[in-house]
């Protein structure tokens, strides 16, 4: 099957190819050029070193969030597009998931953390390639408190450098720090775990939507003004 995944969620962007179940190509970029002037370079990147048109591909995936609004907005758009155009499905993927995904094979608990700002970050945990808690936007020590009291615990994503002081002194020698090629979405994961999904799981290009934890922030400066008034 042939699968382009794209992300554009976080301060990284890019696009792999999945043929045949191997990895064809994988364009990664972390440059700070806006996602807007990045993403469809890099597809059509990945889709030439893969060898492939847009018209060979069986499902566009993309990485819909949690992750910066405007962000996930892009690649939402940009993977409707496509999928839409070529007249193949699209396959939404939890950010916190693919960078999961990343530690594979990891004995203990895998913890991805993404930067939510406003003193929260966006977490979950994983064990085992199994999700063990939810995506939530929560404070980090509110996090931290859901984690279990024992075993080894790998912390990855953007906000897990952010956060090493507080690992340590929370977990010890329990914890790590994952390295820096585990602390951002890596299309080429995003691609492999929708290699992995079931057909059923697969959404038409008009019903791939943005996973948003959480209101985007004018919406809820918009309410707590509105609340404002009220009183």
């Amino acid at each position: 099957m042939n699968i382009l995944a794209i992300d554009t969620s976080g301060p990284t962007a890019g696009a792999a190819v999945l043929r045949g179940g191997e990895i064809a190509a994988e364009i990664f970029l972390n440059n700070g050029l806006t996602h807007s002037q990045t993403i469809m370079p890099a597809v059509e990147q990945a889709l030439e070193a893969a060898g492939l048109e847009p018209r060979e591909l069986e499902l566009v995936a993309c990485v819909v969030g949690p992750g910066s609004f405007t962000g996930v907005r892009i690649g939402a758009c940009a993977a409707r597009g496509m999928a839409h155009a070529i007249g193949v499905p699209c396959a939404a993927i939890d950010a916190l998931a693919a960078i999961a995904h990343g530690a594979f094979g990891f004995e203990g608990w895998v913890c991805p953390m993404l930067n939510a700002r406003r003193g929260q970050v966006y977490a979950a945990a994983f064990r085992q390639g199994e999700r063990a808690l939810p995506d939530e936007a929560l404070p980090l020590e509110s996090f931290f408190d859901k984690l279990p009291g024992e075993g080894k615990l790998l912390f990855a994503g953007e906000a897990a450098p952010m956060y090493a002081r507080e690992i340590r002194e929370r977990f010890g020698e329990r914890a790590a720090v994952a390295p820096a090629h585990l602390l951002h979405v890596r299309p080429a994961a995003a691609a492999d775990l929708a290699g992995r999904m079931r057909p059923e799981e697969y959404v038409s290009a008009d019903r791939l939507l943005p996973l948003y934890l959480r209101a985007p922030q004018a919406e809820r400066e918009r309410a707590a003004k509105l609340a404002a008034q009220g009183q």
